[in-house]
Parts: structure tokens; sequence; C-alpha cells
């Protein structure tokens, strides 16, 4: 089978490693990629978002199947150019993908659905939080405990532009579900637990995720998949926007129960840099037939073991990037058996550098998450960049309680 990965991310790293290992691959090829799937494949420098040039290339390289990874060309309807191109894609229409794409749709489908979700406010006022309708890489949501908080999340959505919405403030435990859909059929994955804000304890602004862990005990993927996403799958497709691909719910375990915070339309970042290393079987054959509308004959086993992703970012993130700063220790890091999944990285007149926000994810597995969160930091510890930052409780206790 030929493959094309859209994306360039950590996300679509740990994918392509994934299917690179399948029996089935013949050709792995990536838009645009970068430095760590060139290692497994082709990349081609092509806009994730750019569905006629995306079209063009599938056509060109005769692939199989498309595997979208980010948010943004999904919004943007390129699965729906590569379908009526005749091309098999996994990930959703830009129709189904809106449960993404704007709060406020999705909040429509939720309460159509009888899903349990945080309640919208008419007016701001703290203590809420506060969130940009459309995509905004993660960075979209401020939790506002005062009137200060407040002004200053509105300066912040003021300069993304767009509508905002108002919710109320939850507290709890959150965790991420993914399901893998073929649009009727489920197949649950690894729950797992990210770490959103850019300092220790849960302290700075919200980023686009700086790490995370799976699986999550005490915490049932089925059932969840059950209640949350099957009646969300259902009410898709009943407004004639069938969804195929990965539905993923932010979910918060509050005092009064479930609660979704969020749907997005495909794998998390950094989850999937967590929970893809977890799982035994073959995934590009589960992800074609979904594709092909038939998950019937098929399942993910997953491994027994737990698994640990520690985002490295530049010194600025996530206000800024960096760009051009060279990136050492990798080859140490992977040598005692870590994974390090490229993000923002470039290679430079042969050298490997910076070039993001985040620049790499870094995971270990054990059998346990505290063996696997030991053997991710001491990975960590052997890469270096100039300014280089991340957070040092990653997975260092389960059950912190967070506003959102």
């Amino acid at each position: 089978m030929k493959v094309l990965l859209l994306g360039s991310g950590g996300r679509e790293h740990a994918l392509a490693w994934r299917l690179a290992q399948s029996p089935t691959l013949e050709e792995l090829h990536a838009a645009p990629g970068n430095p760590g799937i060139a290692t497994l494949g082709a990349c081609h420098p092509v806009r994730a978002e750019d569905a006629e040039a995306v079209l063009e290339l599938a056509r060109a390289l005769d692939v199989d199947l498309v595997v979208v990874g980010p948010e943004a060309p999904l919004v943007a309807g390129v699965a729906d150019e590569l379908r009526h191109g005749g091309v098999a894609v996994f990930g959703p229409s830009a129709a189904a993908a809106r449960i993404e794409g704007s709060k406020r749709f999705a909040k429509e489908v939720m309460r159509a659905a009888g899903v349990a979700t945080a309640a919208t406010m008419p007016v701001a006022r703290p203590p809420c939080v506060v969130k940009a309708d459309g995509l905004a890489a993660g960075k979209g949501v401020h939790v506002c405990r005062s009137d200060a908080e407040l002004d200053a999340a509105l300066r912040a959505l003021a300069r993304l532009g767009g509508p905002i919405v108002v919710e109320e403030l939850l507290e709890g435990e959150e965790f991420s579900v993914f399901a893998i859909t073929d649009g009727a059929r489920t197949i649950a994955l690894p729950v797992a637990q990210d770490f959103k804000r850019v300092g220790d304890g849960d302290t700075g602004p919200n980023t686009g995720g700086m790490g995370a862990y799976a699986p999550v005990d005490g915490v049932d993927a089925e059932e969840i998949v059950e209640s949350v996403h099957r009646p969300v799958l259902d009410e898709l497709e009943r407004r004639g926007s069938p969804f195929v691909g990965v539905l993923y719910a932010g979910l918060m375990l509050t005092d009064e129960g479930l609660r979704v915070l969020e749907f997005n339309c495909r794998f998390g970042d950094p989850e999937t840099q967590a929970v893809v290393p977890l799982l035994d079987d073959d995934l590009l054959g589960v992800l074609a037939a979904a594709a092909q509308g038939d998950l019937r004959e098929r399942d993910v086993h997953v491994s027994d073991q737990a698994a640990v992703s520690v985002v490295l970012a530049a010194a600025g993130y996530p206000e800024q990037g960096d760009a051009g700063s060279p990136i050492e220790g990798i080859a140490d890091a992977e040598r005692n058996g870590a994974l390090v999944f490229h993000a923002g990285t470039a290679m430079r007149g042969g050298r490997l550098v910076t070039n993001g926000g985040r620049i790499l994810s870094v995971t270990a597995t054990g059998d346990t998450v505290p063996e696997a969160r030991e053997a991710a930091y001491a990975a960590v510890e052997r890469i270096d960049f100039p300014g280089m930052r991340y957070r040092r409780d990653v997975a260092a206790e389960r059950g912190q309680r967070v506003g959102r």
C-alpha cells in the first residue's frame, strides 16, 4: 500500500513511525513532512492545506490512502477534495470537521445528542473560560478567574479575530479519549492525559501541549466512547455529515460527573506520541479499513505497558518559536531506547536545527507510568539546544485538578 501522510509535527512523525512498521506498506510519503519523517519515507514540499496540490500529488504518486494529521486541512475541506478525486482518505469531511472548527457548532451537536458539556454564559464575567470559536492551534482557551485575566484573554482573542464563546469554569481532572471510526463502528484507543500549560504545576499560558502519558488508570475508554462519542457520531450522521477518521474528546471529570470540554477531528498532539507506541497491531490496516467504511473485521490490541512523552520547546514558546539553533544529542537519547519525534525542526547545511515552537517530543515506555517517566526524562537530559524548555512534572502524579 502506498500512503501519503499530511502534516509536519510530532503527531505526524509518531504516525509515520508506526505506519512504517506495517507489513502492507509499500511506500510512505509525507507532505510537507519533517526531518524525522524523512528518515522513514519521502517528503514533498506541498502544504497540507493546499487541497488542489495535495490531490495532484496523491495522483502523481498513485497512493492508495491519504492520512490527514492536522486539523486545519480537514476544516478547510482537503478530505472532500481528495474523495471527490477518487482518493481514499482517513479524515472527516469539512462538514464533520466543524466539530472542531466551530465551538458553537460543537455545542449545538452536543445539546442535540444529549452529551454533557460546560454551560454557555451570555456575558463574560469571571470566573469563566473564554474560547476562540475557530481553530487556534491549542492556544485559544483562556481560564479567567479575575477581571484582569478576563481583560487579557479578550485582548488576546481579539488579535486572533473571529467570534468567541464564553463558558462556565469547570474544575476537575482532564483526559483525552480517541475513537477511530468508519462513520458507524468505533475502536477506542488508550486513554491519555496531557499537560497543556507551559509551566510546572499547570502554570502559565495554555499551549498546544507540553507532554502526555497513557494509559490513565481507572478510566474506561470503551464506556466513554459509547456514552460520549457514539451519540455525537449519530447526531453528525443524522445531519448528513458522517464522521470518518479519529474523533477526539477532551473530557473533565468534575464533582458533578463527566463533562466534554471539546471535540477535535484528528489525533491529538502530544497525546499521539504517547498512545501510538502502545498499539501492537497493524495501524495502517485499521486506518485503511476505516477510510473504506468497514471496521467490522478490525480491532486494535494494546500493549500492557505505559508511555510518557515530554515536549521540548523553544525558550519563548508559546508566544514565539526559535529557528536555526543547532540540536544535539538525539542519537544518544534514542540509543537508550527512547523515541524522539520531530516537530519544529529543519535541516540547514546538513545540520539539524530548531524551526518552531514545540521542537521535539521525547517518548519512552515502561511497565508502569513511573518507569516510563523515568526513562523519558533520562532521554530528555541527553538532548540540548539553546533555550530548551520543558515541563519537569509530566506524569509526576495522577489526578491534578485543573480549571478549564
